[in-house]
């Protein structure tokens, strides 16, 4: 199976660890941030998403028209436009970008977050109404006829777009989530459904939820498997170590000056990936190879915040045991994001993609066998 990497299209320098040193959107940083993602064998970016930070389709639109091959994920929130307007907005996306692009729909997990942009539906409301969201603009994308839509949150008349993506049938989209509705609706319409970094056994307990959800809707294919990390490597082991405990104590401080992040709180989370990853957290600190807890507990699950810690090579076969589950997209970004970026393409991707293409032509030498001795 093919392996992809994907990386953060940060706007600024800013991380967990470090103020930032600009503006919110600093041009020159995050090209210089993107093209190190293209330059060093990252395969996509993403671009988050934030009730006050700086929008992503412009942000992506900027990159695209000045890199060549990096591919970009945009994080999109349905409550924030009409579903008429976003898939025009990703279709313009997809012709500027020359069939680069791919859409992550966030529902949101946190209702103080959405209430910043007006959205007051309730939790599972809001899963219900991407779920129709995403079938919306995914037939927008491939209708060339006018049609109507009357459903639960959204109805309109004798809508046709005359702008159309490069990819065919449509750009890939992403979707994450950790509750019974999240696997309902991403079961249902992803191709890529994103995971955050549990140890393997209860990445393989999501895995079933994900495929029996996409069985239930009536599907004879499943979503690709994404699992996020933030990767803490150095030369030897015990340099990683120090290096994880340091960063550790780098995001003590920033806390004690300040609010980490806007969109998450520290304590008590709402929705369920985060309380997943802080119950894991209290299990112990460490899991499996190199999985790593301090991190995410320190931060309250927030998001991507579980590490891998340890060489580049232990840290490539750690990728390599989710590799071994089914997992396909491996989503990874450092705290000094830049120099991460760099370190994590120079050492550890080509050690996965080395071992995935071993790993790949064992099998099919396997199944040659099998073929011929029939």
């Amino acid at each position: 199976m093919p392996v992809e990497f994907l990386g953060i299209a940060a706007t600024h320098d800013g991380s967990e660890v470090t103020p930032r040193s600009g503006a919110s959107f600093d041009k020159d940083y995050t090209l210089r941030l993107a093209r190190a993602h293209e330059e060093y064998g990252w395969d996509r970016v993403l671009f988050a998403y934030g009730s006050g930070s700086p929008d992503p389709s412009p942000a992506a639109a900027y990159i695209a028209a000045r890199t060549e091959r990096l591919q970009l994920l945009v994080a999109h929130r349905p409550n924030v436009s009409y579903p008429t307007f976003a898939a025009k907005t990703f279709a313009t996306l997809d012709r500027i970008s020359d069939g680069r692009l791919a859409v992550h729909f966030i529902t949101g997990g946190n209702d103080h977050e959405q209430r910043r942009e007006g959205d007051t539906l309730t939790k599972d409301e809001r899963y219900a109404r991407t779920h129709e969201y995403i079938r919306i603009v995914k037939k927008i994308w491939t209708s060339h006829e006018p049609f109507d839509h009357e459903g639960t949150h959204y109805s309109f008349q004798d809508f046709v777009s005359d702008t159309f993506p490069v990819q065919q049938p449509h750009p890939q989209v992403s979707f994450g989530g950790s509750s019974p509705a999240a696997y309902a609706a991403g079961g249902a319409e992803a191709d890529i459904y994103c995971l955050w970094g549990e140890p393997l056994a209860q990445t393989a307990e999501q895995i079933a939820s994900v495929k029996a959800a996409a069985a239930a809707a009536g599907r004879t294919d499943t979503p690709r498997i994404q699992v996020a990390f933030r990767p803490i490597i150095a030369p030897t082991e015990e340099l990683a170590w120090e290096k994880a405990h340091r960063t550790l104590a780098r995001i003590r401080a920033r806390k004690e000056g300040g609010v980490l992040s806007r969109r998450h709180p520290l304590t008590n989370p709402q929705n369920a990936g985060s309380q997943r990853l802080l119950a894991v957290a209290a299990q112990g600190e460490r899991h499996d190879r190199a999985l790593w807890t301090p991190t995410a507990a320190e931060t309250g699950g927030a998001g991507n915040s579980t590490a891998l810690v340890g060489t580049p090579e232990t840290v490539a076969q750690a990728l390599l045991d989710y590799y071994d589950l089914g997992v396909t997209v491996l989503s990874a970004r450092g705290y000094d994001l830049l120099d991460d970026a760099i370190d994590f393409g120079r050492h550890v991707i080509p050690l996965v993609r080395e071992e995935v293409a071993k790993r790949d032509a064992a099998r099919e030498a396997e199944r040659t066998a099998e073929r011929t001795a029939s």
